[in-house]
């Protein structure tokens, strides 16, 4: 069992690395960029293979969440971890494709409303996701199981929706 001392400094950290990932994604996206950058690397096939990613993720929980209703444990560290390992490939995958393409691509379809509702909503809890999913991370590596199973209540419903919304995204810009 981990002291309440160490615990503290893995949560630190979590909400370190949480708030520095945003903020990088966020200047990768909007940041001024070096010139000649864009372009500089073919990323058109970025966005499908994010999609992916987000896709599988969504899987990849789904199947997460039955294996433990199961009481499959084992499995479902493992395909949890996959979870984070998709995503963690997403979010790689979606940095190198914004920065070397400038600017967000613009929807030209014909909900806007709906588009940018699921674009916010997606976006702010993006952000949201990364300390949870890194929290409950953590509590279920580290055999807290009460603590776990009560942010995983909050962390599962949440990263599936960024997961299928990132998904809906993708169809409504590329398709």
């Amino acid at each position: 069992m981990l002291s309440a001392r160490t615990d503290n400094f893995w949560l630190r950290i979590i909400y370190i690395v949480s708030v520095l990932v945003s903020a990088a994604v966020a200047f990768l996206i909007l940041g001024p960029r070096p010139d000649g950058i864009e372009g500089a690397l073919d990323v058109t096939s970025l966005p499908k293979v994010n999609a992916t990613l987000n896709g599988l993720t969504g899987i990849f929980l789904l199947y997460g969440y039955i294996l433990i209703i199961n009481k499959k444990r084992r499995a479902h560290k493992n395909v949890m971890l996959l979870s984070f390992a998709t995503s963690t490939a997403f979010l790689i995958s979606y940095i190198i494709y914004h920065w070397f393409k400038s600017g967000p691509k613009e929807y030209v379809g014909s909900l806007p409303a709906f588009y940018y509702f699921i674009l916010i909503s997606h976006i702010i809890l993006a952000a949201i996701i990364i300390p949870l999913a890194l929290i409950t991370l953590y509590r279920g590596w580290n055999d807290h199981i009460g603590k776990h199973r009560k942010i995983a209540k909050i962390t599962l419903p949440v990263w599936l929706y960024v997961s299928i919304t990132g998904v809906i995204i993708y169809y409504m810009l590329y398709w």
